[in-house]
């Protein structure tokens, strides 16, 4: 055997986590429906910050964001700002430009990218501790 053969705990495919069916993320193409998430505030560096006009919802992270005729202009980069009153910016995809866009221009997003802000809030506590079966 040769200095430093089989690694990779022998399970074929080499390298690192090789051959393992792992996460990969597809892009399926636009959603049949879009929402509007928000309205363009400004451009800062190369990004688009953005106010959202959903209270209950808040973006998923990397969720591609459209305009209203569906075309992908980015996806969610950051999300900003207090509960009650969330931002969120938007890495452009290659061809779009932040400083392109006017405030109060409109950005949608797929229903199925969204989460319920009560994810984001303190869980209430529950008297006396944890729950333990008797």
């Amino acid at each position: 055997m040769s200095r430093g053969g089989f690694r990779g705990g022998g399970r074929g495919g080499g390298g690192r986590g090789g051959g393992r069916g792992g996460f990969q993320q597809r892009d399926f193409g636009p959603p049949d429906t879009v929402l509007e998430m928000g309205t363009f505030i400004h451009a800062v560096e190369d990004e688009m910050l953005c106010s959202s006009s959903m209270p209950d919802k808040v973006p998923y992270f990397n969720a591609p964001i459209y305009l209203q005729n569906k075309s992908q202009i980015g996806k969610v980069d950051e999300i900003l700002g207090p509960i009650n009153e969330v931002y969120f910016s938007i890495k452009m995809s290659d061809g779009m430009v932040a400083g392109s866009f006017k405030k109060g221009d409109k950005v949608f997003i797929g229903g199925d990218k969204l989460l319920p802000i009560e994810r984001f809030l303190p869980k209430p506590k529950v008297e006396g501790g944890t729950l333990l079966p008797r």
